[in-house]
């Protein structure tokens, strides 16, 4: 596939699905492998139904993918989004009443998605500082582990109520000695699981880990009786599923503060985690196609709302599953449909099976991804970028922990406009993006002026729009000053797809800049050109 030409490009629609069907089939199906127990432990972690995870990813699949902007992502239920559903069916009370208040948060949520797509705000994720958005899945990350942690083991999520992810770490040791042994070791099994299959190479390494997982965790539930012999938070309960599946949301608490500040988080969060997936599986795209952000927001938001209306819970472009999808050989859109229609058929066919499956296997499942969202690697390559970046990340992961995704986004954010003031940019040249554009005899000259930051991103992607393809662009950034990581990651994603296109791409001025790391994206500043 390396090799694949313009002409070789999977052909879309009813054509597409006809002659990309045995690729697209099979991906499907071990997507859906890895989806179902995914889908369930990310919906009770955030205080919803297990499955309404699976409904939502089953609207995901068999809805979404008919509106979406993107050929190869999967949409479902994240675990991005766990801190959030979980806080907002708190706050709005719990239980079964919490959950039907937060269902009509995400209906508010989801319109507005499809109206930002409308309005073609797909780029706003461009203002978010990399550096932020790391430390906010970090955080969640961090969070997901406080909670699943104990549940890994078998201790009544009823007795860690109330607790804060502080309190939750303190508690530790204590579930630890109160640990219910036999299902302890079926989660901890579950856990080393996760960590080695991924090593393993040959025709077993095509089999999901999670799939494994529930090879382990359903036979042993199944043999050692726990219907019988365990409490009733040990295994998942799916109960009357198809009879919950209806109209459910409630919008009673929409003149609410705490309503507006839920939509606002679902909005921002779910929808620039899912723009940034589609972003990274673009890169993956053997054909290197490009998606369309507004129509991909746009589906997203027509999907959240369909699946909120029905009682789901919220979706996005999901990052492993979608990476995965890529691996597993799908080639066209149709791979997320057929993962949904499995899903379907799972629930239709399969939900005493599901009934047996221990909560302490899906908490394994969160405790590793929660802990690839911030693994010790995530802050050494951050580290290794900068260190202003490092300190932007843990100050989101900080503020994130210690009271929510809103004000640890907008802390990350708020000290990343401190260290650009520090270093020089006018509080004038924060969001105007200053830059001369000429064009001549088949060349561009793109000149910089100032600071060039994350914050004035957007002004910048339309002079790049401006830049035909096949041509020569010379980017000139002799007069900036200063050149933030998040500009170049943006720049090196552009040289290289307008070199791909057929076009050159000349970078000078760089030559005065002082790097903030040894990184080739990192920042750089340089001393304040004199105008004269």
């Amino acid at each position: 596939m390396s090799n694949s030409t313009q002409e070789e490009i999977p052909k879309d629609g009813l054509i597409g699905l006809k002659e990309n069907f045995k690729y697209d089939a099979v991906a499907g199906f071990l997507v859906f492998l890895l989806a179902l127990p995914l889908s369930l432990g990310i919906a009770k972690a955030g205080e919803f139904p297990p499955a309404m995870g699976v409904l939502s990813a089953m609207i995901g699949g068999l809805f979404t993918t008919f509106f979406a902007g993107s050929q190869l992502t999967i949409k479902g239920p994240a675990a991005g989004l766990i801190t959030i559903c979980a806080g907002c069916v708190i706050e709005l009370g719990g239980g079964m009443e919490g959950w039907r208040l937060a269902l009509g948060v995400m209906v508010v949520a989801g319109a507005l998605q499809v109206v930002l797509g409308l309005l073609k705000a797909g780029s706003l994720s461009d203002f978010f500082p990399h550096s932020a958005v790391h430390g906010m899945l970090a955080a969640i990350g961090v969070i997901i582990i406080s909670k699943q942690f104990h549940i890994m083991l078998g201790i009544d999520p009823a007795d860690l109520t109330g607790m804060n992810p502080v309190a939750l770490y303190v508690e530790v040791p204590n579930s630890i000695v109160n640990a219910n042994g036999v299902i302890a070791a079926i989660g901890l099994a579950c856990l080393a699981v996760m960590f080695i299959w991924p090593q393993i190479k040959g025709l077993l390494a095509k089999i999901p880990a999670p799939m494994v997982v529930l090879l382990i965790a359903i036979p042993a539930a199944i043999f050692l009786d726990f219907k019988g012999t365990q409490p009733g938070h040990i295994l998942v309960a799916v109960g009357d599923f198809w009879e919950m599946v209806g109209f459910n949301p409630d919008f009673s608490a929409i003149s609410t503060f705490v309503f507006w500040k839920y939509v606002f988080m679902f909005l921002i969060v779910g929808s620039l985690e899912s723009l940034l997936t589609v972003k990274a599986i673009d890169n993956l795209d053997p054909w290197k196609r490009q998606s369309n952000y507004n129509k991909d927001l746009i589906g997203l938001g027509a999907g959240n709302t369909l699946a909120a209306v029905l009682g789901g819970s919220p979706t996005i472009s999901e990052v492993a599953r979608s990476s995965a999808n890529v691996d597993f050989g799908a080639r066209t859109r149709w791979a997320n449909f057929f993962h949904g229609f499995f899903l379907f058929i799972a629930m239709l066919l399969m939900i005493p099976v599901i009934e047996l499956i221990p909560n302490a296997a899906l908490a394994a499942l969160l405790v590793y991804v929660g802990y690839r969202l911030a693994a010790p690697h995530v802050f050494f390559k951050t580290y290794k970028i900068g260190s202003e970046q490092l300190t932007i990340f843990l100050v989101t992961i900080a503020a994130t922990v210690a009271t929510d995704l809103l004000i640890g986004i907008a802390s990350g954010i708020l000290t990343k406009f401190i260290f650009h003031i520090v270093n020089g940019a006018a509080l004038s040249n924060l969001f105007k993006a200053r830059y001369e554009l000429n064009e001549s005899e088949g060349k561009y000259h793109l000149a910089f002026h100032d600071a060039v930051i994350f914050s004035n991103l957007i002004g910048f992607k339309k002079a790049f729009k401006q830049i035909q393809p096949g041509k020569t662009a010379v980017l000139d950034f002799s007069q900036a000053h200063l050149v933030d990581h998040t500009f170049m990651e943006f720049l090196n994603h552009f040289e290289s797809e307008y070199t791909n296109a057929g076009g050159t791409v000349e970078v000078k001025g760089f030559e005065r800049f002082q790097p903030f790391s040894s990184h080739p994206l990192s920042g750089r500043k340089a001393p304040k050109v004199r105008k004269t």
